[in-house]
């Protein structure tokens, strides 16, 4: 299994709208071969103080949102990347303004997970 993780930094004030365009989305990566699940993650950056052990907001560090879409294998988030509804989800851009810098894509393959486990807790 693989996860495509695109790390989006959402300029100040322009939260709302990033989500929803992701609320308001086509859906149609959902019918893609071998897609299993999209998650969108709101950033929260928190910072520790080590001496107390409590943990606070951090306000002078830039958060990303995190889209993450899990796969099958590579080459069906390939497949998708170069289908024709790809170019359709991804025709209507965001403005500019809306982002504080780059995004950056990460793909890790899965090679360990809990899910199992955890699914089995939740059932007790």
């Amino acid at each position: 299994m693989f996860v495509v993780t695109n790390r989006i930094p959402v300029a100040e004030g322009h939260e709302a709208d990033f989500e929803d365009r992701f609320r308001k989305r086509a859906h149609l990566i959902d019918q893609s071969p071998g897609f299993i699940r999209n998650e969108v993650h709101r950033p929260r950056p928190m910072k520790l103080d080590h001496a107390t052990g409590t943990w606070s907001p951090d306000t002078e560090t830039q958060g990303y949102y995190e889209v993450k879409t899990w796969w099958r294998s590579f080459e069906d988030f390939e497949a998708w990347t170069k289908s024709p509804s790809f170019a359709e989800a991804h025709k209507n851009r965001a403005p500019k303004e809306m982002f504080a810098g780059p995004n950056k894509l990460e793909i890790h393959e899965v090679f360990l997970s809990t899910h199992d486990k955890l699914g089995e807790s939740d059932k007790a």
